[in-house]
C-alpha cells in the first residue's frame, strides 16, 4: 500500500493527462486522494475525513489490511474508480482472510476473486479499453507463475510486466465501456488511464515483493 500510494502521487499528472483525453480528467486526483487516505490510515497518522479505515496493528493479517484499504477507496475515490478499485481490494482481502502469511498460490486465488469482482461491477472484458486490459493479463501471469512453483516475488514481477504490456495494448483500442465509449473512434490512440493505474499497482506489488533472484 505504501508503494502504491507513492506511485499514485508520482503518476498523478500522467493519469490526469490520460483521463483528460478520453474521460473526466479526474482519475489522477482521485487515485492520489484515495491512496493518501489509505496510507494515512496504515501509518496511524490521525483521522482522515470520510475514510473509514482503521489503522492496523502488527498482528493484522494481509487480508485484513487489504479489506480495510478497499473500504477506504470505495469511500474516498470518486467516479467509477472507487467501487472498481476498492471492490477489487476488498475481494482480494476477503479471499485471503485472516491467514497471517500468504503464499503465491493463495494470493493468485485472491487476485482471481478480485478480477471477478471488477468484471461483475464494470461488465467489461479484455479489449474494451478499461482497467481489465491490464488486470486480466496480470492475474493470468501471476497465477501461471504461482502454479509453476515460482516464488512470490517472481510471480509479482511477471504480473507487473503483463499488466504493463496490457496497458500499452489499450492505445490502439476503441473504448467500449465507460465515458470514453462515447468518443467512439476518437478514443483510439489514447492509453487508458484505468489500465495505467492498474499497471502501477501491480508494479508496486512487485517492488514491495523484492528483487528477482
Amino acid at each position: 500500500m505504501q508503494h502504491t500510494a507513492s506511485a499514485m502521487h508520482r503518476d498523478r499528472d500522467l493519469l490526469t493527462r490520460l483521463d483528460s483525453a478520453i474521460g473526466d480528467g479526474d482519475h489522477g486526483a482521485n487515485m492520489a486522494r484515495g491512496f493518501t487516505a489509505v496510507q494515512a490510515g496504515l501509518a496511524r497518522s490521525g483521522p482522515v475525513p470520510s475514510a473509514p479505515v482503521a489503522a492496523p496493528d502488527d498482528t493484522d493479517a494481509p487480508g485484513e489490511i487489504l479489506l480495510r484499504a478497499g473500504n477506504c477507496l470505495v469511500s474516498v475515490v470518486g467516479g467509477a474508480s472507487g467501487p472498481l478499485f476498492g471492490g477489487a481490494f476488498r475481494a482480494l482481502g476477503e479471499a485471503l482472510g485472516s491467514f497471517p502469511e500468504v503464499d503465491a498460490r493463495r494470493f493468485a486465488a485472491g487476485l482471481t476473486a478480485a478480477l471477478a469482482k471488477i468484471q461483475q461491477l464494470g461488465a467489461a472484458v479484455p479489449g474494451d479499453k478499461t482497467m481489465i486490459d491490464a488486470y486480466a493479463p496480470a492475474v493470468g501471469a501471476f497465477r501461471a507463475a504461482a502454479e509453476s512453483g515460482a516464488a512470490f516475488a517472481t510471480a509479482a514481477h511477471a504480473a507487473a510486466e503483463a499488466a504493463e504490456a496490457g496497458m500499452r495494448k489499450t492505445v490502439p483500442l476503441q473504448a467500449r465501456k465507460g465515458r470514453a465509449a462515447y468518443l467512439g473512434l476518437r478514443s483510439i490512440g489514447h492509453q487508458d488511464p484505468g489500465a495505467t493505474s492498474t499497471a502501477a499497482i501491480f508494479r508496486s506489488l512487485a517492488e514491495a515483493s523484492g528483487p528477482l533472484r
